[in-house]
């Protein structure tokens, strides 16, 4: 029995191997990706921009993030006072200043990921001497890696001096996806919502660095 384990990850090994001559590992990286944070930010911009108050154009506000707490939450508190000053009001710093508090509170920031796998996962096996493993990576023959940004916002404003409602939102919600897709192992490609049509991921590409070099017009 336990010569057929080691056959069969022998085996694995071997296909792995095979199928692994283009891959190119990073020495160091950022402990988050970019895709993580595109997926929360994008969430947040699309709940913020749904946050509109009852307060009339004008009006000091001083916003109250004290019950906002999530991942990237200053990129989001950002995105809410912008919001907020695209919609008339006068943010103040200083809360005895202002004429109505603005409370924002997050609900949701955060990511969720799911995946569907044909083909083997990766697994560990004992192997000799007694106490060794030998471990053999994942062979996808189809693979779909779905990762979703979630962000849901609520915004009440109440009068400084008395402490009355002035008015409040229903929660908001803001959502974004990234899908990394892998079909028999070479073909991958990701599809989603992060980037808009309009921006060029390869500004920075090799080619467009080289044209800005002295001499290359």
């Amino acid at each position: 029995m336990a010569f057929g384990i080691h056959r069969l990850a022998v085996l694995a090994c071997v296909c792995a191997l095979s199928a692994a001559g283009c891959t190119t590992a990073r020495d160091t990286a950022p402990p988050r990706t970019a895709t993580e944070q595109l997926l929360i930010s994008t969430a947040a911009d699309r709940a913020a921009a749904q946050l509109s108050v009852g307060i009339p154009s004008g009006t000091k506000v001083f916003v109250d993030t004290q019950y906002f707490q999530g991942y990237d939450s200053g990129y989001a508190e950002a995105a809410i006072r912008t919001q907020m000053l695209k919609s008339g009001l006068s943010l103040v710093d200083d809360r005895s200043k202002a004429d109505a508090v603005l409370m924002v509170s997050a609900g949701a920031l955060s990511t969720d990921t799911k995946s569907m796998l044909i083909g083997i996962p990766a697994l560990t096996f004992p192997f000799y001497p007694v106490g060794n493993s030998i471990q053999v990576p994942e062979i996808a023959l189809f693979k779909t890696a779905e990762q979703k940004g979630v962000a849901k916002f609520v915004a009440t404003g109440y009068d400084t001096h008395t402490g009355k409602l002035i008015a409040t939102t229903d929660p908001r919600y803001g959502f974004s996806h990234n899908t990394n897709h892998i079909v028999m192992l070479f073909f991958s490609w990701a599809s989603g919502d992060l980037i808009p049509p309009g921006v060029d991921q390869n500004s920075l590409s090799f080619s467009t660095l080289t044209n800005m070099l002295p001499g290359s017009n």
